[in-house]
């Protein structure tokens, strides 16, 4: 099993990672693979299959060198079937002992920014709520069931968060409120079962497609991080293990701490 007195290795573990396809996604699927060791599994999910089979592509040297698989599950996660499918696939793999199962929720959309009081249909929030809130806590029930305790196997969560989910943004109400309300959905988690490691992570604006449309819908124009660059940011803290579980942790917070230090050693 996993040797926790090594903090340079996700050991033998399944990846579980949603939203892989793109962006922020496709770059925690390079960055994970790297500390993952040989038999390990990465199952990326996203809605376009043509995107997740480049990525694989791109993850050859990693199947080869460590005699590992990559599994790609094209499913629309707002449906049951979508949901359904990715449980599915992962519990093939809980057969497999592993070291570590790590689920790494990153799957959202931007939604409608529009002033509060022009959400008058209920369809269009419970649509945007469904995607972005309802599917998060479902598929993690079921990975969590899919995989449950073992001794000295550890089981990690990480929610993909914002600095919205903490404070408001005009126009931004669905965005704000499906952000916050993830935070708070996590946090339970972390107070009902202990033995599972949660991580809210808010990896600041990067150069995505939804920064582009945030651009072209908003006139706002933000300094924007390489996707890699945040992605080897929360692979650390995962690595080195040491955040209170259900805690939230901010990269640019993070990157004043670990300047601050640089400048006292």
């Amino acid at each position: 099993m996993l040797d926790v007195t090594n903090p340079r290795t996700l050991g033998r573990s399944i990846c579980i990672i949603t939203g892989a396809s793109r962006g922020f996604g496709r770059a925690l699927a390079h960055e994970v693979s790297r500390w993952l060791q040989p038999g390990s599994v990465l199952l990326l999910v996203a809605r376009s299959e043509t995107l997740l089979q480049e990525l694989k592509g791109e993850l050859w040297s990693f199947i080869v060198d460590q005699q590992s698989a990559v599994h790609c599950v094209a499913a629309d996660l707002s449906t049951r079937e979508g949901l359904d499918e990715t449980v599915r696939v992962a519990r093939q793999e809980a057969v497999t002992e592993m070291d570590r199962v790590l689920l790494i929720n990153n799957a959202a959309s931007l939604g409608n920014l529009s002033n509060f009081a022009t959400f008058t249909g209920i369809d269009e929030v419970n649509s945007y709520l469904s995607f972005n809130v309802s599917s998060a806590l479902v598929l993690t029930a079921g990975i969590l069931q899919a995989f449950p305790r073992v001794p000295l196997q550890q089981r990690s969560v990480v929610n993909v968060s914002s600095t919205f989910a903490l404070r408001p943004l005009p126009s931004w109400v669905l965005y704000c409120t499906a952000k916050a309300a993830r935070e708070m959905m996590f946090r339970v988690l972390a107070e009902e079962q202990p033995h599972v490691k949660v991580l809210s992570y808010s990896p600041g604006p990067m150069d995505t497609d939804m920064q582009r449309d945030i651009l072209r819908l908003t006139g706002v124009k933000n300094h924007l991080l390489p996707c890699q660059e945040s992605a080897e940011k929360l692979v650390k803290l995962l690595l080195d293990d040491d955040f209170v579980s259900g805690t939230h942790l901010d990269f640019f917070e993070l990157k004043k701490l670990t300047s601050r230090d640089d400048t006292t050693m």
